[in-house]
């Protein structure tokens, strides 16, 4: 994910002081999405390596997939125990399973919307069956213009209380530190997969597998590291066919129950 500039970013998009001295949320202002505002020329973040890589039936999504994606990536993770981190919170207990799920999907809509803009978004599939997002070496989605036109500061007030400070406050945070930690160095000039799900009816077909080794082929040539956090025990032992080892475990513990993330890095393997 995204580093904690994301969410000093955000607070001071919605963040206004009252005569009194306190703060607001201010009402969000009427955006649509960044096709009616201005040109979208940047979002195509193809890297020169993938001319070079056979695509084996994974295709780079262009921004106009952006709902398509995300819902793919909705159905995938609706159990997951980080996207239930977000929602599943003490001070919303009034929440229907419907506004919960809606919500889950507007979360999942703005951080696809941020990586067609500023990454590199993939499927496979006939329809979009598995999604991945990945952030190319010395990109991020932290800069605010992409924050804005992507709608993830909107999720500063449509959280709960409780939401907002595991998202912004304890989530983001811990990811770009971890990220910072494990990597050293290298963490600028390596290829991030920030999210990858394949919706049930995909599912057995191979598609992960396809969309990740599109990239770490990629990596490959450019002779650079993959990194990523799974939440998933079952996915540790599928990422590490592909060359993935464990570093390090983290922790949310805002909740009852820790939700715990493995993060895995990928060396680059020498062409035979």
């Amino acid at each position: 994910m995204a580093s904690s500039v994301v969410a000093a970013a955000a607070a001071s998009v919605i963040a206004v002081n009252g005569d009194d001295g306190k703060e607001r949320a201010m009402s969000p202002p009427k955006l649509q999405k960044v096709d009616s505002i201005m040109e979208d020329n940047d979002h195509n973040n193809i890297p020169a390596a993938a001319a070079a890589v056979d695509n084996g039936g994974v295709r780079i999504l262009r921004l106009e997939e952006w709902k398509e994606a995300a819902l793919s990536l909705s159905e995938a993770f609706v159990d997951d125990h980080v996207s239930r981190y977000f929602i599943d919170t003490p001070d919303r207990p009034d929440w229907t399973k419907q506004q919960k799920w809606d919500l889950h999907v507007k979360i999942m809509e703005y951080i696809t919307y941020a990586h067609l803009l500023r990454g590199m978004v993939v499927s496979a599939g006939p329809n979009y069956d598995c999604v991945a997002l990945w952030m190319p070496p010395g990109n991020n989605m932290d800069d605010m213009l992409t924050i804005l036109r992507s709608g993830l500061w909107r999720l500063k007030y449509q959280l709960s209380p409780e939401g907002r400070t595991r998202f912004f406050n304890e989530f983001f945070p811990l990811l770009h530190d971890t990220k910072a930690e494990v990597l050293g160095s290298r963490d600028d000039d390596s290829w991030y997969l920030v999210y990858i799900g394949t919706r049930p009816s995909g599912r057995g077909k191979g598609y992960a597998r396809k969309v990740v080794e599109y990239v770490t082929a990629m990596a490959d040539l450019e002779a650079r590291a993959c990194y990523l956090e799974s939440s998933a025990d079952v996915n540790q032992r599928i990422y590490a066919k592909m060359g993935f080892e464990v570093r390090k475990e983290i922790a949310l513990e805002r909740a009852e129950e820790r939700v715990v993330m493995d993060i895995m890095v990928r060396e680059p393997r020498k062409a035979m």
